[in-house]
């Protein structure tokens, strides 16, 4: 029996797909890294009896990143990142130890089946995952075929039994244009985000931004968004006079007619028109004529068309709309939703697609008659050869989806219904009107069948006054006749929809990462979104891209990515090089990076005048160890100290609180201590501005607080404060937080674990002596007389938090509540009880644990 491995993009989707494979009949359990379910079953196989094993990857398995040495802001210069910076291929989750599951799931078998996206970035995970397995497969035999490649558009039983009796092979050319587009952002970006964010930190205080990055793609983005500012910020209003004529058909209504000539822009002129005009009497009716008019139903949606409705009508941000659409699809609501296609192929099955709505009760009418009446073909759109466009697959209900989740599918569902209906069709009657010299009309409409508006009703025909019966040389009364002045309007801000268009029309980005690239320009503040998801430049959004204008055009303006794009296109259909593409694009940006570099005044012109020195910028907080001068606190991001005085800067960690420590002094540099803190439900710490930007222990790194200093015998090191080992991760100390009293509570100086203890207590105190069971510091505890929980009215006890029955009772593990998910050494997620090997800082922590001492500990804290 042979053994078959398939792999999917998500988990969810692996048991959607392996449910309909097996026809329900297979049995699950969980891989070794927790996150990944391995689903069995077995069937035939190009014709032979075959064990199944269906699991999943979560994304991408590698990731694109410099070898270690370049990844060192200070070490480096951004120019080597161009060519001689080595990259290399990382796990893109290490904690998920994905290769080493793909290895232990693939070990032994001898087919695999590739079932993740069909897209580029579904090729490229492709071969992510054949290189992570195929070394440990079983070696085919002759020239048998071993590797297998699904495609499929959504998760319906005969989509995914058809991909599986049709199977192919992956594609290593689209694969390839992946990786040419990762290592061109990751050189470009890196080279230019390093160079200006180093630059304009260590100059301004208020730029309120922790990276000041540099995107192909995300900077021509922001481009569009500060040109549509330009163009409001340089507008100047008109002045301009319209001509409005009321006649009275009958002698209680009125129609307001338009002015052929619409508008004059010279009050005199009007005037004259007007004085012409007023000396008729009547309006005489020069014609009327009546034509038959189809408002078209939409084209079939596709992924651009639905970021664009999602955040025009329904409110939600593009990336927002894209993770609502991927969560539909991999529940089966939906087909594929990144598709760049308008057409439906001729074989695609509409009719099915439509019967899975007819009970729907917000559109069963609609649907019902259409099967009953026949369903028109959709219109001919592009076929840009992906996937077939954005369909519902199965029926749903607001109850089962919630909020956006349903918000989203009923558009797509409504959309799909337009698209087979019929064309709106109406009646428009023009009348043509003269008073005195000057022409006049009035236009009205009636709907004569509604067709898709009835399943859209927001594209209806407005409903607008009826128009007298009337003939040519009709003539009647005027009502008034008057002048309005007005004034030209300045455009909007750009909205999100209108930027996707934009993108799209200039080749920015591919509908997968549209959303991305909008998402990053508001994350690094670089616009606001505003009322109506309009898109306004921040300060420094504006400065940026006009520095930019006044060096080098090209990294702003569209027309250079767009170029790189086709040719990445190019490199997917297998008409242009991978090498040399690469190469090409590389040495045209080295060359304007140098430029850019040597050009840097112009730009910092236009900072000096938007943004402050760091001297002018923040509070006086703790001294400077070396002029004993106070240093000025900077608040905004990225948070940082300066010393006017020496003009150095030291960084300090992010997403949280900074506040003096006791005015002490660090023994080693004799700056002044800090204490950071995530909140009273989180971690603190101290920690030296100096020691935490030039670490003074050999086995310290950069950003390290005094929680992890090796000091030997400095009071706020963990030498000092350490107690034991982290109950959760590998490498962690549970510290003392010395300043947490009277609720006191010990935090691990690696992950977000947090043990609160001895509540209340008058002093904590970390022992010399350490406990003969676990080898962890002990801990002498001082209650108030009051207040104690100890035995027998004493108030005062020493012994091991994790082994002493006194203590039991009062301890308690937690994890911190951390403002920022991205705060260094926080892992969000509990990773498991791994042992680890233990570290002595100070002598004291223990070196070795015994196993059956250390789950009895993990057991304890759960």
């Amino acid at each position: 029996m042979r053994t078959v491995l398939m792999v999917a993009e998500k988990p969810s989707l692996a048991q959607s797909i392996a449910k309909i494979l097996s026809r329900g009949n297979m049995s699950s359990r969980k891989g070794l890294n927790g996150a990944c379910s391995v689903h069995e079953y077995t069937g035939s196989f190009a014709g032979q009896s075959a064990h199944f094993k269906m699991t999943s990857v979560c994304g991408h398995v590698m990731t694109l990143d410099f070898i270690g040495k370049y990844n060192s802001w200070d070490k480096v210069d951004p120019a080597e990142l161009f060519s001689k910076a080595p990259t290399e291929k990382k796990e893109a989750n290490p904690k998920l130890t994905m290769v080493k599951f793909l290895q232990v799931e693939g070990r032994g078998c001898d087919c695999i089946v590739l079932w993740l996206d069909c897209d580029k970035e579904g090729e490229n995970i492709c071969f992510e995952v054949l290189d992570a397995v195929l070394p440990v497969m079983n070696k085919p035999r002759g020239s048998e075929r071993t590797i297998y490649r699904a495609k499929f558009s959504s998760i319906t039983d005969t989509d995914i039994c058809n991909a599986m009796n049709h199977l192919g092979e992956p594609n290593r050319n689209e694969a390839l244009s992946v990786d040419a587009r990762q290592e061109l952002d990751l050189r470009i970006g890196c080279a230019f985000t390093r160079f200006q964010t180093k630059y304009f930190q260590g100059k301004y205080g208020n730029l309120d931004s922790s990276l000041i990055s540099f995107g192909p793609c995300q900077t021509p983005t922001l481009g569009f968004c500060v040109e549509r500012h330009d163009k409001i910020q340089s507008f100047k209003p008109e002045t301009y006079w319209v001509l409005q004529a009321k006649v009275n058909p009958e002698k209680e209504s009125s129609l307001t007619l338009d002015w052929d000539r619409v508008r004059v822009f010279d009050r005199e002129v009007g005037q004259m028109f007007l004085n012409i005009t007023k000396m008729a009497k009547e309006a005489k009716v020069e014609s009327v004529s009546k034509k038959e008019k189809v408002k078209q139903r939409p084209l079939a949606l596709n992924t651009v068309e639905m970021l664009r409705v999602a955040s025009a009508a329904l409110g939600m941000g593009p990336q927002h709309a894209m993770q609502i659409a991927e969560r539909l699809y991999t529940q089966g609501y939906i087909s594929y939703p990144r598709t760049e296609t308008t057409h439906y192929p001729e074989n695609f099955d509409l009719k099915g697609c439509l019967r899975q709505q007819a009970s729907n009760p917000y559109w069963a009418e609609t649907v019902n008659a259409l099967l009953s009446e026949g369903i028109n073909r959709p219109r001919k759109g592009h076929d840009a050869g992906d996937h077939p466009p954005i369909t519902p697959m199965r029926a749903a209900t607001e109850v089962e989806l919630g909020g956006d989740g349903w918000r989203l599918y009923e558009y797509i569902t409504r959309h799909f219904i337009a698209t087979v209906s019929a064309d709106c069709k109406y009646l428009q009657t023009t009348i043509a009107f003269s008073i005195g010299l000057e022409r006049f009309t009035c236009v009205g409409k009636v709907v004569t069948s509604p067709g898709f508006t009835e399943i859209m009703p927001w594209h209806s025909i407005p409903l607008e006054e009826s128009l007298p019966h009337c003939e040519k040389g009709d003539l009647f009364p005027i009502g008034e006749i008057k002048l309005l002045e007005k004034q030209t309007s300045p455009p909007d801000y750009l909205t999100e929809a209108e930027l996707i268009t934009l993108m799209e029309k200039h080749g920015i980005g591919t509908d997968a990462s549209i959303p991305v690239h909008i998402n990053n320009i508001c994350q690094r503040n670089y616009v606001t979104v505003e009322s109506g998801r309009r898109l306004k430049p921040t300060n420094l959004g504006i400065v940026l891209v006009h520095g930019y204008y006044k060096i080098d055009a090209e990294l702003v303006l569209p027309t250079i990515r767009s170029a790189v794009e086709k040719q990445l296109n190019l490199i997917a259909l297998g008409k242009a090089n991978y090498h040399q593409v690469l190469e090409h694009t590389l040495d045209i940006f080295k060359r304007k990076f140098h430029y850019f570099v040597d050009s840097i005044a112009g730009m910092d012109e236009l900072m000096e005048v938007s943004f402050s020195p760091l001297a002018a910028t923040g509070k006086p907080l703790s001294r400077c160890g070396k002029c004993h001068r106070f240093m000025k606190y900077i608040q905004a991001k990225p948070s940082r100290l300066h010393c006017s005085h020496c003009d150095d800067t030291y960084s300090l960690p992010q997403n949280g609180t900074i506040k003096l420590y006791k005015e002490l002094r660090c023994p080693l540099d004799d700056f002044e201590l800090v204490l950071w803190s995530s909140g009273s439900r989180g971690k603190s710490y101290p920690l030296c501005p100096y020691c935490y930007n030039h670490p003074p222990f050999r086995d310290m790194k950069k950003g390290m607080g005094c929680n992890e200093c090796t000091h030997p015998t400095c009071q706020h090191s963990l030498s000092m404060l350490g107690i034991g080992q982290c109950v959760e991760c590998e490498n962690g100390v549970l510290v003392l937080d010395s300043t947490s009293g009277p609720k006191w509570k010990m935090a691990c100086n690696k992950c977000n674990v947090i043990v609160h203890f001895f509540e209340n207590a008058h002093k904590v105190r970390v022992s010399p002596e350490t406990c003969d069971l676990c080898e962890a510091a002990l801990v002498d505890v001082d209650f108030n007389k009051a207040k104690s929980p100890l035995p027998g009215d004493e108030t005062q006890h020493s012994g091991c938090v994790f082994c002493d029955p006194v203590f039991q009772d009062l301890v308690e593990l937690k994890h911190a509540a951390m403002r920022h998910p991205m705060h260094r050494g926080g892992q969000g997620k509990r990773q498991g009880r791994g042992r680890g090997k233990g570290r002595r800082p100070g002598g004291r922590l223990n070196p070795k644990k015994p196993k059956d001492k250390m789950a009895a500990l993990a057991a304890y804290f759960v």
